[in-house]
């Protein structure tokens, strides 16, 4: 793999930076995409080539990538939370668009670009019970601001009929270093489950380490165009996760508290006007009210099964294992 260049755009970012390792101890030549104040905390490596891109200007960016041949390209930089919801489009949809046609300027010759997308494209559909999983067939209806964003960008690309792409959409992806899920321990550490909505709630997960699988298959495995799900491959109730993190915390007690969607709204509404007055990006925002409402998240791996040949190694108990002793070797928890 020696003679193989691979570059990671968001390489500083949770799933970016596992890329970024996979590809080391696979022996691609590595090069990580970061901007001047990207924490460089798990991209330590002496190995690593680094290169700063700036994806607000067409200019800029084909004056910093001319001068490099890439055989790999993963595009998985992106934003999951805003002060603006204007700033998604211009982060995650026009960043890629600026990426896409400079890479074809440029004529490089890419052998796969991969572009890390989310289930999330796909809103709430086949919400009515018993649920079904959701296929590459069924129209997405994206209900937030960060899905409605990558949608975009996945549609800017399938015009693009020439370009060497797939497109990868995993379900909610976990595992050490993710801060999202992390509060979610923190708060059961802090004895509180919380928990939106009282009907059936069908959740999927996927851990971090078959997601950047999944990455490495799609290179010369995946077909041009194609777009594949990614989830461990089963179905999970909104207990289970909360079950699984207090056994690795050594099952302190704990008060799960089930809040109406309606007082949702109210939380997420007034987290997002914090946001704006404060400066700072809250975690309980509009787009994570449409997240946590939605009930169906099961999804269809198949294609990524038989095509990629994807076996997911991480049930959620293991997965969640190895991720708490992070947390706690880390000094997160």
């Amino acid at each position: 793999m020696k003679d193989l260049k691979i570059l990671v755009t968001g390489a500083s970012g949770f799933i970016g930076s596992f890329i970024v390792e996979e590809g080391l101890a696979r022996g691609y030549e590595v090069w990580a995409a970061v901007r001047k104040s990207s924490s460089r905390a798990f991209l330590q490596d002496e190995r690593i080539h680094f290169i700063e891109l700036d994806f607000g200007s067409k200019e800029q960016l084909k004056e910093q990538l001319q001068k490099h041949r890439f055989d790999y390209i993963v595009h998985a930089a992106g934003v999951t939370k805003c002060l603006d919801s204007n700033d998604f489009y211009k982060v995650n949809t026009l960043g890629t668009i600026l990426l896409t046609d400079v890479l074809n300027e440029l004529q490089m010759p890419l052998k796969k670009l991969v572009y890390v997308s989310s289930l999330s494209v796909f809103g709430p559909i086949r919400e009515r019970q018993p649920y079904r999983e959701i296929t590459e067939n069924d129209t997405p209806q994206p209900n937030t601001a960060y899905g409605q964003s990558k949608l975009l960008a996945e549609e800017y690309l399938k015009e693009k009929a020439s370009f060497p792409y797939i497109v990868l959409r995993p379900t909610g992806v976990y595992g050490p270093r993710e801060k999202d899920y992390f509060m979610m321990a923190k708060s059961i550490k802090g004895h509180v489950d919380f928990a939106v909505g009282f009907r059936q709630q069908d959740i999927t997960f996927v851990y971090v380490k078959d997601v950047v699988q999944a990455v490495f298959l799609g290179f010369d495995r995946g077909e041009t165009g194609r777009r594949y799900f990614l989830s461990d491959g089963r179905v999970y109730q909104s207990t289970t996760f909360s079950e699984l993190i207090q056994k690795e915390l050594g099952n302190p007690w704990c008060m799960r508290l089930t809040a109406p969607v309606w007082l949702l709204r109210i939380v997420t509404s007034c987290g997002e006007l914090i946001g704006h007055l404060t400066g700072r990006i809250s975690a309980l925002n509009n787009d994570k009210f449409h997240i946590l409402r939605q009930r169906n998240w099961r999804c269809d791996i198949t294609p990524a099964q038989e095509e990629l040949g994807y076996h997911p190694e991480y049930q959620l108990e293991r997965g969640v294992k190895e991720t708490i002793a992070w947390y706690k070797e880390n000094n997160w928890l």
